[in-house]
């Protein structure tokens, strides 16, 4: 029998998502109780060896500030769990759910949000259930081969990938932990890694075919403009469309629901000075800047409350925005506003 990697520090992948110690830290975090706030008072009459340590819990809390709920988020969630439900009693053909859309909009958020949602319910029909494993999250490496899929799956399980490991080894071992670990969920991140216009992506596509066969749970992919690449093109990719429920991911418009947006990541931020209202009366400023990304904007205002703290000023302005440098495509889109 093969055991499952231990879920301890030495194992050092506590940070990665697609290791089961990782996502199990990740469903922890989302659990855990928010950090304690001090007031103003109480933060100045710290000694500074504990002023040094709340300083160290407030970077950390925005350096994974809160996700939000967004549109996208919810219709992901409300989707992939209906699949879910829907799947219980498939034999075969089990319906999946792809999540879509431009770079940095925000699939990968969706994609472990679906996880995250899968996994707290389970955890509340099965009680006590250390022995499962509801959620399995990889992402697809670029050139993938058959073998290569095998082992991300096996590498997140803790399963050994030996050079002598062929892809039969791997996928027997895979498909023989799932079904007694009663996975209900399998996310592959970055598909359009796949390409069917290769022998090798060909094969890669009909590993997680044969993966989603001998596996009871509902597929959940997430990549980059899937519609407009080779994906579902073809006869394999006709399989893939005629299954597989679309969910698009797209900038936000400058609305009611990025002014939201702004306002939640501001209510969370854990900044002494800061005047709660000054982002929202930013927001447009913010959406020209960021292009309406959601990832650009998650960068933007948690980068900002990094320096805030660093920098003892321990507020956001347009300055502090400013000063934050932000990605190469949406400073391409970006129009002459800084100027």
């Amino acid at each position: 029998m093969i055991a499952l990697l231990a879920d301890g520090p030495e194992t050092d992948f506590g940070r990665q998502l697609t290791t089961l110690p990782g996502w199990r830290q990740f469903v922890g975090a989302c659990l855990s109780q928010p950090m304690a706030v001090l007031t103003k008072a109480e933060y100045e009459a710290l000694e500074a060896e504990s002023r040094d340590a709340y300083d160290d819990d407030r970077l950390d809390h925005h350096a994974r500030l809160q996700v939000v709920a967004t549109s996208t988020v919810r219709s992901t969630v409300t989707c992939g769990r209906r699949l879910i439900i829907l799947n219980r009693g498939a034999i075969s053909a089990r319906r999946g759910l792809i999540v879509s859309g431009p770079a940095n909009t925000g699939k990968t958020i969706a994609l472990t949000q679906l996880g995250l949602a899968h996994e707290l319910q389970d955890r509340r029909r099965h009680p006590g259930g250390d022995d499962r494993i509801p959620v399995i999250y990889i992402t697809v490496p670029p050139a993938a081969t058959p073998r290569m899929i095998a082992a991300e799956f096996a590498r997140f399980l803790g399963l050994p990938v030996l050079r002598s490991s062929n892809i039969t080894d791997l996928t027997e071992a895979v498909v023989g932990v799932c079904n007694r670990a009663r996975t209900g969920l399998i996310l592959v991140d970055e598909i359009h890694n796949i390409s069917l216009m290769t022998r090798h992506g060909a094969e890669a596509s009909d590993t997680l075919k044969y993966f989603s066969e001998r596996i009871p749970a509902t597929f959940a992919y997430a990549g980059i403009d899937i519609e407009d690449g080779s994906l579902l093109s073809g006869t394999r990719g006709d399989q893939i469309a005629a299954r597989f429920t679309p969910m698009a991911t797209h900038p936000f418009p400058y609305n009611a629901e990025w002014k939201a947006l702004v306002a939640q990541m501001e209510a969370n931020l854990v900044l002494h000075e800061h005047k709660r209202g000054t982002l929202t009366r930013l927001d447009r400023f913010i959406h020209t800047r960021t292009g309406g990304m959601i990832g650009t904007l998650s960068h933007q205002i948690r980068g900002a409350a990094v320096d805030a703290i660093l920098g003892r000023n321990e507020m956001i302005n347009k300055a502090g925005l400013l000063a934050v440098d932000l990605d190469i495509a949406s400073r391409r889109k970006r129009t002459d506003t800084d100027r």
